[in-house]
């Protein structure tokens, strides 16, 4: 339950990036989620490492056990983001 309540937190920051680089972008709305897309893959790397450190230092968890959790955790959300940046892209049909 944890592990899908910090994939859905992953979620949440990705729209939260993609609505800012939305508002700070050009007037073009790709570059705009490029550049949320940019900002988020970094923030959510830190955020699913801490997750990963939180549940080794005081979960009791090992490494070899977090590393999965991690991977899923951390590639989750980075796919979304890059499918949505790929799909805004892509020329409208």
């Amino acid at each position: 339950m944890h592990t899908l309540k910090v994939v859905v937190s992953g979620l949440v920051l990705l729209a939260v990036c993609l609505a800012v680089g939305r508002w700070l972008g050009s007037p073009d709305p790709a570059a705009g989620i490029a550049l949320g897309v940019k900002a988020f893959v970094p923030l959510w790397f830190v955020a699913a490492a801490v997750n990963m450190w939180v549940g080794v230092a005081r979960a009791g968890y090992s490494v070899v056990e977090e590393a999965p959790v991690f991977a899923l955790v951390f590639a989750g959300p980075v796919a979304v983001a890059l499918l949505v940046w790929w799909l805004a892209g892509r020329p409208a049909t």
